[in-house]
């Protein structure tokens, strides 16, 4: 995009923004508050906002925060009588998740964009096919020599429709398919979908001929990838921003504390990366720049890869998809740095440089400063299990969790124990009546909600890290602080409630170890104390009052303390947070 193909010159732009529709699993509170970001940041800059989404109970539908807002049904009839209607300049179609990009794409299909002169702006409808379309985007990898996993696609001619295809003409194709990718298991993954809708790692070609039928039918153009399985590699993210003159940013990095195989929502994330060596991480940094430049992405996209030992200095890794909008990643990634992906996004599509977009918390770096990050946040997923109790939560490839909860700390024992408590979470089992092989078999082997407090409770039992690595695959640099974690709980809060504090413990978890008042507890252990958010790493001084507590002996003194209703359950939504946001 040249300075001549942005709506910048434009005195009365009019921007439509599309929505997110309903919550569901996989696009949550994550795409109301990445659209409100943008309608601010469209307002900012002079441009008439209209904004289309089904979902009244969110902030972005609120009447200020737009121009014209249409509750409508995200649909390409309903939104083509928009469009006519208010006659946009352009459109952005990375904002509103994975309905937002699908509907952009079929209103160009369609011819709708063509005919009413309505741009795309920001990343084009070219960069969305081709990283929609599996079998494009791994051709674009391995023209730049980018490793990516051996893959194939099953898809359907235009003449052909999943209930006339036969089971003897299904199961060729994909017997032909698993022969390219080289053999079982394999990872199947549909196209254009959300929250890896029909994907899994299989491992039995019964239940890969169903999931293809099935993932053919959930395709927005009848396609299922067929991928070599890499389960068991560290999986990773990084959240990159690009503007028009090819001016490129790595915003953070983020880890999955499990291995491939589950999906980067239903796992426990960790930014920054913890395990990966620098030249590992360095190989990977260069590779996602090469890629969002390759695939000409304007404004934020996230990469994933996946990475393994192979005794070499950097390792091994190979780029496994990329998300050319806004995710669910992205709004993890702003609340950790600081650094407002949507909000950046939405003025790059507008053809402002990152040098001309002002870091709001700082006041006086860009938006062309790399974030720098002291602490650690962890994120940890909320699955319904409380009121679903008799379903299987078994995690694979494909979300179920309805909410997430994120914490910072200054060390990772901390920001753990702070996330698994912002859950509310805890699990049904008494672990007094599981013996060893069903701790391992059920809740070690096995991923689930409960795989975390069951590597607490096996090293409390006397496991050591080998042992539970073999069983989770999880990193020894993890499990060796889960282990102190679990130390810390059984035993240290006893001998050094001090320590036991530092490890991430609460004073009141302390107290009712070791029988004591709070008052006691609070004597013998560090005070909590208040640090700054302020994506420089204190280089500059904060102007933003975004505060996470610690141990540590810095404090900021003037604070006042706001409730919130923590993550997304299935009977708290976004609902809750905007009657708060009315309140202020």
């Amino acid at each position: 995009m040249t300075e001549e193909d942005t709506l910048l010159g434009s005195e009365n732009r009019t921007i439509l923004l599309i929505g997110s529709g309903p919550i569901q699993i996989g696009q949550a509170a994550e795409f109301d508050y990445s659209g409100a970001q943008a309608c601010r940041a469209l307002q900012e800059e002079g441009a008439r906002v209209v904004l289309v989404n089904s979902n009244p109970a969110t902030i972005m539908t609120d009447p200020e925060m737009a121009d014209k807002v249409y509750i409508e049904p995200i649909t390409t009839d309903a939104i083509s009588e928009i469009i006519k209607k208010e006659n946009p300049d352009g459109v952005i179609a990375g904002l509103g998740g994975q309905t937002g990009l699908n509907v952009t794409a079929e209103l160009a299909e369609e011819g709708v964009l063509d005919a009413f002169n309505v741009n795309v702006m920001g990343t084009p409808l070219e960069t969305i096919y081709a990283t929609e379309d599996r079998d494009l985007f791994r051709q674009r990898m391995e023209q730049i020599g980018q490793p990516v996993p051996r893959s194939t696609t099953i898809s359907l001619d235009s003449e052909e429709t999943v209930a006339r295809l036969t089971e003897d003409d299904l199961e060729t194709r994909v017997k032909r398919a698993v022969e390219v990718v080289g053999g079982l298991p394999v990872i199947a993954r549909t196209t254009y979908t959300l929250g890896g809708s029909g994907s899994g790692v299989v491992d039995e070609m019964n239940e890969l001929i169903g999931r293809v039928r099935k993932g053919l039918r959930l395709s927005r153009n009848s396609e299922v990838l067929i991928t070599e399985s890499i389960a068991g590699w560290v999986e990773l993210e990084y959240e990159v921003m690009r503007d028009a003159d090819d001016s490129t940013i790595i915003i953070c990095n983020m880890e999955n504390i499990d291995p491939m195989g589950i999906h980067t929502g239903e796992s426990i994330v960790v930014t920054p990366s913890q395990v990966i060596p620098d030249e590992g991480h360095q190989e990977m940094r260069d590779a996602a720049l090469e890629v969002i430049r390759e695939l000409g992405i304007q404004g934020g996209c996230n990469i994933q890869f996946a990475w393994h030992d192979d005794g070499t200095p950097g390792g091994e890794y190979r780029v496994v998809e990329v998300n050319p909008r806004v995710s669910r990643s992205s709004a993890l990634a702003s609340k950790a740095t600081g650094y407002p992906i949507a909000r950046v996004t939405a003025k790059v599509a507008l053809g402002k440089r990152l040098h001309e977009i002002k870091n709001e918390i700082t006041g006086e770096t860009t938006a062309a400063f790399e974030p720098a990050i002291d602490y650690i946040v962890t994120k940890i997923p909320r699955w319904p299990i409380d009121k679903f109790r008799d379903v299987e939560f078994k995690l694979s490839t494909a979300m179920k969790s309805t909410g997430e909860a994120m914490a910072i700390g200054r060390t990772f024992e901390e920001s753990l124990l702070k996330s698994i408590r912002s859950t509310e979470y805890e699990p049904a089992v008494e672990w007094e009546t599981v013996d060893n092989t069903t701790l391992e078999q059920q809740y070690l082997i096995r991923p689930s909600p409960d795989r975390t407090f069951a590597i607490f409770e096996a090293f409390q039992r006397g496991y050591d890290v080998t042992e539970v690595k073999q069983l989770t695959g999880i990193k020894p640099w993890y499990l060796k602080r889960y282990r102190r974690v679990a130390t810390a709980k059984s035993e240290t809060a006893e001998t050094s409630p001090a320590q036991a504090a530092t490890a991430g413990m609460t004073n009141m978890e302390i107290a009712e170890m070791t029988n004591q008042t709070l008052g006691q507890i609070e004597t013998v252990v560090p005070g909590r104390t208040y640090k700054q958010v302020d994506t420089c790493a204190g280089e500059f001084a904060a102007q933003t009052p975004y505060y996470y507590s610690s141990r540590k002996p810095e404090f900021y003194s003037g604070l006042t303390r706001r409730c919130s209703s923590s993550e997304l359950r299935v009977d708290r939504d976004m609902k809750v947070c905007r009657s708060r946001r009315r309140s202020d």
